[in-house]
């Protein structure tokens, strides 16, 4: 029998009544129309009416960002864009972000726990939860599936690296992490990569097995194209209410929601802005959750690379303007504007970002040509309408001031990465740097700091590095306020990308669709979802 939602502590999003549904926004409060993306930050949207106690049965369909490549979450598969909901289905998450009270809470987890300086958190598991092999989910099974994660790269292991001194098991349901300085946003990580918890024995055979201890089991999967996963009877929380979860693959932002409107699917992952403000006018309940730089132009300042002239750099981000790229490329529904933190964010401060300024841009791109370079550009975009306006709107604008920009359409996002994250063979290209205002640095870190791996831009700054530290280390809000400040000063005076603007994104899902709860990074839980009795059948 499935155990009562206060089973799991600070649980969210179960059957909302119609009063009760319209979301509160974290900027300003109040009450905000369903259909009124303008003043929706993050929280649920649209009206969603109760309908009574969860029944077992049915199979949800959920289209994400894009198809997973493998069923390893350090496979760079731990975001909510990048497989984070289907590894958390099968391995679960040691703890959860609670969107509507901004607090951390156990899941997999039973506490995780600071001392008086958040230099050491103690970390106690669940007793009897077991892996679907029906291993223990003990202390030396967490230790080998992070080592597992670091040993492989995984998206946060610079961070994780940067941050944790030692990592000991004084039993078997304990597990305490001394870290190598404060940090009170330490908990971040394991709503995240780290806290996907893979069995030991999946690597038994040599080669990697799904072995986890979340809600559901791997039934089916075919890389990129589904993901088929079955109802896991021994989970910690009793049997999902769901028989199967699945992952279609969709290409397209449009067709996802065209696909969720006609029932060929109950939920979807939505992030162009347009797509996302034509799912609101439609009314569709959901989730939207909103990130700092969610558009980004990343400057390849490598040494060979173009932008490795801080004047072409300088003309970049002169040249652009983030109201005509959204005007251009998102259809006018887009959050434009240079500020690394906007006004909606807790972060956001008294320093704005760079202006607008053609004529400089221009003056810039004559003397770098003076001097021998050709003026030319290589974009990396990706092969999708929307990413084609918005390539095509960045393209025109760098023109227009003396670059020659040559666009260089992928036909997936794992070729995107791949030519910008493994071969560096760009010089600007769409990106998006998604910081979460639950914790700033760890996504700031991974961008901008010099020893990280996922530093796109190759950017090696030690004034940067020095105050990335001091954003770990801060207390207070007001204290990473101000250092977040002085990082916007930095970057308007080296110039190591071009904000063009937040991301809003949106998770919408049918009205039969319910109990499914987010997380931090727009990683959607389904241990608790279910189907109304039409859907189910």
């Amino acid at each position: 029998m499935k155990r009562s939602s206060l089973a799991r502590a600070g649980i969210a999003l179960t059957a909302l009544t119609a009063a009760a549904a319209l979301l509160v926004g974290c900027a300003g409060g109040g009450t905000n129309s369903a259909t009124d993306a303008s003043d929706v930050t993050t929280g649920l949207v649209g009206e969603q009416s109760d309908a009574g106690d969860p029944v077992s049965g049915g199979t949800l369909s959920y289209a994400t960002y894009n198809g997973v490549a493998s069923l390893d979450p350090a496979d760079r598969q731990d975001g909510g864009a990048t497989g984070g909901s289907e590894m958390a289905a099968i391995y679960d998450l040691l703890m959860r972000y609670d969107t509507a009270t901004k607090q951390f809470q156990p899941q997999l987890a039973q506490s995780l726990t600071p001392n008086g300086d958040n230099t050491v958190w103690t970390l106690k598991l669940r007793d009897g939860a077991e892996f679907s092999d029906g291993t223990p989910v003990d202390a030396s099974a967490v230790q080998w599936s992070i080592n597992h994660y670091l040993e492989k790269k995984g998206t946060h292991t610079q961070v994780w690296k940067v941050s944790v001194d030692n990592v000991q098991s004084p039993d078997p349901a304990t597990v305490v992490f001394t870290l190598k300085q404060p940090w009170n946003e330490f908990p971040i990580l394991f709503t995240t990569g780290p806290g996907m918890i893979v069995a030991p024995t999946s690597m038994a055979s040599g080669k990697f097995a799904p072995v986890g201890a979340g809600p559901f089991t791997v039934e089916k999967f075919a890389s990129q194209n589904e993901l088929v996963l079955a109802a896991n009877p021994g989970y910690w929380d009793g049997k999902p209410n769901l028989d199967t979860l699945r992952f279609p693959a969709i290409v397209g932002e449009q067709a996802k929601l065209d696909a969720l409107h006609t029932g060929g699917i109950q939920a979807a992952y939505l992030r162009a802005a347009d797509v996302v403000n034509n799912a609101l006018e439609a009314g569709d309940a959901g989730y939207v959750y909103t990130v700092s730089m969610g558009s980004v132009q990343a400057l390849n300042q490598r040494e060979g690379r173009a932008a490795s002239d801080p004047r072409v750099r300088k003309a970049i981000v002169s040249a652009l303007n983030p109201q005509t790229f959204t005007d251009r490329g998102e259809g006018g529904f887009g959050m434009p504007g240079t500020d690394m933190f906007q006004s909606w964010s807790q972060w956001h401060g008294d320093v704005s970002g760079p202006g607008y300024d053609p004529e400089a841009a221009k003056k810039l791109v004559a003397e770098a040509k003076a001097d021998g370079y050709d003026g030319k550009l290589k974009y990396a975009g990706l092969n999708e309408p929307g990413a084609q306006r918005r390539a095509l709107a960045i393209q025109s604008m760098l023109q227009s001031v003396g670059f020659t920009v040559d666009i260089v359409y992928n036909t997936g996002i794992n070729d995107l990465v791949k030519m910008m994250y493994a071969q560096h063979d760009f010089d600007l290209g769409e990106s998006g740097f998604n910081v979460l205002d639950e914790s700033p640095f760890m996504r700031m870190y991974g961008n901008l700091a010099g020893a990280s791996t996922s530093n796109v831009l190759g950017y090696q700054n030690p004034e940067m590095d020095a105050l990335l530290g001091k954003l770990q280390t801060a207390a207070t809000d007001d204290e990473r306020r101000q250092v977040l400040e002085d990082i916007q000063t930095l970057v308007n005076e080296t110039n190591p990308m071009m904000v063009l603007g937040a991301g809003k994104y949106f998770i919408p899902w049918s009205k039969d669709a319910h109990g499914i709860t987010p997380s931090a990074d727009g990683i959607m839980l389904f241990g608790n979802a279910w189907l109304t009795p039409a859907s189910a059948s």
